[in-house]
């Protein structure tokens, strides 16, 4: 043991290189692997990857030609000038996000409609269902079927109450739901109009509920005047049955506009007056007979012959796909009349008059300027 001599492993590496028999008999010589590099004789080119004995390469391991590697090089450059990460589709990331949330937005709101989590104002009026659901529902109709074109938005105010005064007619009453939606689409203040529908409409059975949820309420002046005075946008069209069930013959000439309720009560309330043309909904259900008989029996103030209904059944039932115009006219102020005008009949005659006047010359004109009923 006093013999013994420490060697430091530093004095091991020195002695590596010195060569001799003691040199190689002290520290066996190491043993490379298959992919060390070596200079001289080899199979494999200096750079590329070799993989290891008795193993497949797989994926990233495998060696890449270098056509390859410049091609795939060229498509990860091309993803990052796009914005996408390498490797992956363009976009792909952003609608597999979109996707889900969509999908999570989606299980919220069935959540809410089953617990009850949801808001109602005191007219029936859904928020959340019409946005989500309703329009969704209407939209297709709005925009494919009808193809409905909307000028003068403009004129519709960003905040604050306003009466919208439009004509009537089709046979259903399919212009008022396209209204609606023409608001609630093209308004930059995502606006919600409020419709006055007449007391049939809260006596059908499902249709009562679907038009208290779309936040259509009864057409009387109390009713017009708190939404008003809330700072809502209603909607009214004081033809009533008179036009929507007016033969076809007399197709956009407005019939009477009632006593000129809407204005007392727009007079009261101090807000705009904004005329409405609706052109396109004359044609849909082209009424060429009314079965007075049939509609006494039912209840309804007049039963619609047309060239499709009732021959063909319920085929009939479809409307024909017209082109639609919605043009909202300029607003007609009421706030310089004193409290006291409301109850003036000339005054509110007048006013009438020159609202029935404005559509009647806005529809003449959206006639005269439209190509076809279709196109």
């Amino acid at each position: 043991m006093a013999d013994a001599k420490v060697i430091p492993f530093d004095d091991d590496r020195s002695r590596g290189g010195a060569g001799g028999a003691g040199g190689a008999a002290q520290r066996p010589a190491r043993r490379r692997g298959a992919g060390s590099r070596r200079h001289g004789a080899g199979t494999a080119a200096m750079g590329d990857v070799q993989p290891l004995p008795g193993r497949t390469p797989v994926g990233d391991d495998a060696p890449v030609p270098r056509e390859s590697r410049e091609s795939r090089a060229e498509h990860d450059g091309g993803a990052a000038a796009s914005g996408a990460a390498p490797g992956t589709e363009s976009g792909s990331g952003d609608e597999a996000g979109g996707l889900e949330q969509r999908v999570a937005s989606g299980l919220a709101f069935l959540r809410r409609r089953l617990t009850g989590d949801y808001a109602v104002d005191d007219f029936g009026y859904d928020e959340e269902l019409t946005d989500q659901v309703l329009m969704s529902l209407l939209r297709p109709m709005y925009e494919k079927y009808f193809r409905v074109e909307v000028k003068g938005i403009e004129n519709i105010p960003s905040e604050g109450g306003a009466l919208i005064v439009a004509n009537h007619s089709g046979t259903l009453p399919l212009d008022g739901l396209m209204m609606q939606v023409a608001v609630h689409d093209n308004h930059p203040a995502d606006r919600h109009l409020r419709l006055l529908a007449a007391d049939l409409v809260f006596m059908l059975p499902v249709v009562n509920e679907l038009a208290r949820k779309l936040g259509h309420t009864l057409a009387c002046a109390e009713d017009a005047a708190r939404l008003l005075e809330q700072g809502e946008l209603v909607g009214v069209m004081p033809e009533g049955f008179k036009g929507l069930g007016k033969p076809f013959a007399d197709r956009y000439k407005l019939q009477r506009f009632g006593r000129g309720g809407f204005v007392s009560t727009a007079l009261r309330a101090r807000t705009p007056i904004i005329p409405c043309s609706i052109v396109g909904a004359e044609e849909i259900y082209p009424m060429i007979g009314n079965a007075r008989t049939v509609a006494r029996l039912l209840g309804f103030p007049y039963f619609p012959l047309t060239p499709t209904f009732p021959w063909l059944g319920p085929l009939g039932a479809i409307p024909l796909p017209t082109k639609w115009t919605i043009q909202f006219g300029e607003p007609i102020h009421t706030e310089s009349y004193p409290p006291e005008a409301a109850e003036d009949p000339m005054l509110m005659f007048n006013l009438t008059d020159q609202v029935r006047e404005q559509i009647q010359h806005t529809l003449y004109k959206l006639l005269v300027q439209r190509r076809s009923v279709f196109f």
